[in-house]
């Protein structure tokens, strides 16, 4: 029995671009060829992307999905290939791996446990698979796996393991980020592993689809469980490493390779940055951003910039992802705006060399308040001219998108986002929601963590010391309308992320009068959040994806320690 050489190769599929998927998966193959690998595996769906949602409904998408493995399996010669793809078989749609060798498609897996939570949906679309899947290779006993199968302790993949023991389980898959994922996968791929007395090599997705970001981080575990190789994360990288069978331990030297946009392997990529907390959250939402942008076609973005903490990160967060010179931001004092924050604005958009327009709404008002004035009658202009202005602002960067082709970005984090604190057709109009799943006080922190990294301040000290405001009326300030960020945060969280009751959450520490204002707030702005463009996740539970309410709902959680 000799080593199995396997390479993990870390993709970021096109979702629906079965062509461009294809060829990419063949060049890496070939890379593979020249580097002595044996077996060369891809994420779950790899071939169309993941998740396909409805286009899995499409016959004639299922039917190119096939007809793209079969050309692959065709050209593909002198190694054996797993890769992820949609299999259309006796009018059931399943998640499938298939095992490529000597030409032919050899073995396809059908993956057995659906997972149905949280931001996956798959029992809508897929049967589930049966069978377990092995092949021998090299001496070696192979299982093949998706994703789920792994995660679902003594479930029915676990249990046909053990039936059939394997030395080697290959995993393929598609496990979304969100700050934390990556202690969670350790633990239960490890857990699986001590189990079943099985060495797992672990291949993850990457790039961003939607909402989504996939964040990679192959992993190779022996058979007691131990974590013997992992590649860094949010890029493209192929993880090469030897298998003994007969140790169920890794062999020989493991190494690291950049892949490049056509899936060539590049020089030996070394020393992986250890990615945690707020440095993982910043990598997510530049992958997150850039693969938006470019994946529809996108050549510039164009933000909103207020010379507030929310406007600036987004502006520094596509720089990142996109280069200075595809972000264009856009001032629009108001009579409202002080010297202050004006000057902010035009300090962050020299930090980040960005292109800077001033477009006063002065004028837009003065003639929106003549027409309107019959209308709206006497009394106080109050919130109905507040949100003018931001409408206002939202047509003004709509007309520049429209005309420019031009992605606009919005600014809005979760804590505005979750109580309503945003304007609807005003600054929630745009296309993509960068920090829409970001808490204001984590706002604060990827601001920090950014200048520090940059070392200097791209976001300035001034920026990040006023008291936020919409400036939307005289001396303005958001803790008019919600509790400090630092109180409202973490009721938050314990209301939307972690579903606790008003009781739970007043038991923590808050007092019951702030408890039920804000589950008021989060609960009443469903509608406006239904209406909200996409946004990245990087939370366990973020608003869309995750967290899906009915608009007509008269239900409202009650406490025993308040009464209206």
């Amino acid at each position: 029995m000799s080593v199995l050489q396997i390479a993990l190769v870390q993709m970021n599929s096109v979702m629906g671009a079965l062509e461009q998927n294809r060829n990419r998966i063949f060049r890496s193959c070939s890379a593979a060829r020249e580097a002595g690998a044996d077996v060369v595996v891809f994420p779950e769906l790899a071939l169309c992307g993941y998740p396909p949602e409805d286009l899995l409904l499409t016959q004639a998408f299922l039917t190119e999905t096939r007809e793209a493995l079969d050309w692959l399996a065709q050209k593909i010669q002198g190694l054996c290939v797993l890769v992820g793809f949609a299999h259309n078989e006796n009018g059931k749609v399943y998640n499938a791996a298939a095992w490529l060798q000597d030409g032919r498609v050899a073995a396809v897996y059908r993956k057995i446990e659906l997972p149905n939570y949280g931001v996956f949906d798959e029992k809508r679309y897929f049967s589930s698979g049966d069978e377990l899947v092995c092949v021998t290779l090299k001496g070696a006993r192979l299982a093949l796996s998706i994703c789920e199968d792994l995660w679902v302790a003594g479930g029915a993949f676990e249990t046909k393991l053990q039936i059939q023991p394997a030395d080697l389980v290959l995993n393929i898959s598609a496990s979304p980020f969100h700050a934390g994922k990556l202690a969670t996968r350790r633990e239960v791929l490890a857990g699986f592993s001590q189990r079943n007395r099985a060495a797992i090599a672990y291949c993850n997705l990457l790039g961003g689809q939607d909402e989504l970001v996939f964040d990679g981080g192959n992993m190779f575990f022996g058979m007691d469980g131990t974590l013997l190789a992992e590649s860094r994360r949010f890029e493209e990288t192929v993880l090469l490493i030897g298998f003994d069978a007969v140790q169920g331990q890794a062999a020989g030297t493991i190494r690291e390779f950049v892949l490049d946009r056509e899936g060539a392997w590049l020089a030996d990529a070394s020393n992986p940055p250890v990615l945690e907390g707020i440095a993982e959250v910043y990598q997510a939402l530049v992958l997150g951003t850039r693969d938006y942008v470019e994946k529809n076609g996108f050549a510039r973005v164009v933000i909103g910039l207020s010379g507030g903490v929310d406007s600036a990160l987004t502006a520094a967060l596509a720089v990142a992802a996109l280069g200075r010179d595809r972000v264009i931001g856009v001032t629009m004092p108001s009579e409202f705006t002080s010297e202050g924050t004006l000057d902010d604005a035009r300090r962050v958009a020299e930090a980040l060399s960005i292109k800077l327009h001033t477009i006063p709404i002065e004028p837009f008002m003065r003639v929106y308040g003549a027409q309107l004035s019959g209308l709206l009658g006497p009394g106080s202009e109050g919130v109905a001219f507040e949100n003018l202005q931001a409408r206002i602002r939202g047509n003004i960067l709509m007309a520049l998108s429209n005309r420019h082709g031009w992605l606009v970005l919005t600014t809005g984090n979760k804590s505005e986002t979750a109580t309503g604190y945003c304007t609807l057709y005003g600054d929630m109009a745009g296309g993509f929601a960068v920090i829409k799943d970001v808490p204001k006080t984590m706002v604060y922190e990827v601001c920090r963590y950014l200048n520090v990294q940059a070392g200097l301040e791209l976001i300035s000290q001034s920026v990040l010391d006023r008291p936020p405001s919409a400036e939307l009326r005289p001396d303005q300030k958001d803790e008019d309308s919600l509790p400090p960020y630092a109180e409202l945060d973490p009721i938050l969280k314990a209301y939307v992320e972690e579903d606790r009751s008003p009781d739970d959450i007043i038991a923590l520490g808050f007092s019951p009068e702030t408890v039920m204002e804000v589950i008021r707030l989060v609960d009443r702005s469903e509608y406006k959040r239904r209406q909200a463009p996409p946004g990245i996740k990087i939370t366990p539970k973020a608003f869309g994806r995750d967290r899906r309410l009915p608009l007509t709902n008269q239900y409202r959680p009650r406490s025993t320690h308040f009464r209206p």
